[in-house]
Parts: C-alpha cells; sequence; structure tokens
C-alpha cells in the first residue's frame, strides 16, 4: 500500500513563497505519475499541477500557470510544489496523490482528473494572508 505524507504547508502573507513536499512509501510499482490538488472551504477539489512518472511532462492550472511549479525526485520518491507570488485564494488544504502506471503511455503523459489517481496524503493547509 503506497502511503503519501505532504509537509510544507503553513500560514504565509501575500507575495510570499511556500514549498510543499509529498514523500512516498510502500511503492509497488516502479512508476507513479503524481499531482497535487487542492479544496478550500465550501469549494470542490481541483487539480492544482500534475507530473508524468518521467518528469518530462507538467500541467499547471490556469489560476497558478507561472506561480506554482511541480518537480519530482525519483532518486528519493518526493515530489515537490513550489508555490510562488502567493494570493489569498490560493488558501486551501492542499492534498498530493499517485497514479500507479502500469502500462507504458509515454515518459509524458499526466493525469489531470481526481479520479485517476489511486493512492492520496491526508492533505496539508496552506493559508495565504492580505
Amino acid at each position: 500500500q503506497v502511503q503519501l505524507l505532504e509537509s510544507g504547508g503553513g500560514l504565509e502573507q501575500a507575495w510570499g513563497s511556500l514549498r510543499l513536499s509529498c514523500a512516498s512509501s510502500g511503492r509497488t510499482f516502479s512508476r507513479y505519475a503524481m499531482c497535487w490538488f487542492r479544496q478550500a472551504p465550501g469549494m470542490e477539489r481541483e487539480i492544482v499541477a500534475a507530473i508524468s512518472w518521467s518528469g518530462a511532462g507538467t500541467y499547471s492550472a490556469d489560476s497558478v500557470k507561472g506561480r506554482f511549479t511541480i518537480t519530482t525526485d525519483n532518486a528519493k520518491n518526493t515530489v515537490f510544489l513550489q508555490m510562488n507570488s502567493l494570493k489569498p485564494e490560493d488558501t486551501a488544504v492542499y492534498y498530493c496523490a499517485a497514479k500507479a502506471i502500469t502500462y507504458y503511455s509515454g515518459t509524458s503523459y499526466y493525469y489531470t482528473r481526481s479520479s485517476e489517481y489511486d493512492y492520496w496524503g491526508q492533505g496539508t493547509q496552506v493559508t495565504v494572508s492580505s
């Protein structure tokens, strides 16, 4: 059973930066596509960023494009979300998720729908004050 543990959340002022980390353990496949979702109070969970198993393909939601960057360190089984120029509307619980890659779909394919992911972390709170 894959376990995901997020860290790095907290309280930050607008225009500040935070770096989220998601460490995975118990991996039974060699390849996992990863992503970050977030959910604000009263809102649906939404995709923030996604990355292919190799790291070659990435996706960022329009709301964070140019401000957030997703990267992966496969040697450490960890995915990161660098968040710059934070805005109050970025306030949410951020979740890391993993999808086991059981067939070859290229090195750049990423997934953006929550239903496509097999494993989820507990979430880390990010609060941005104005």
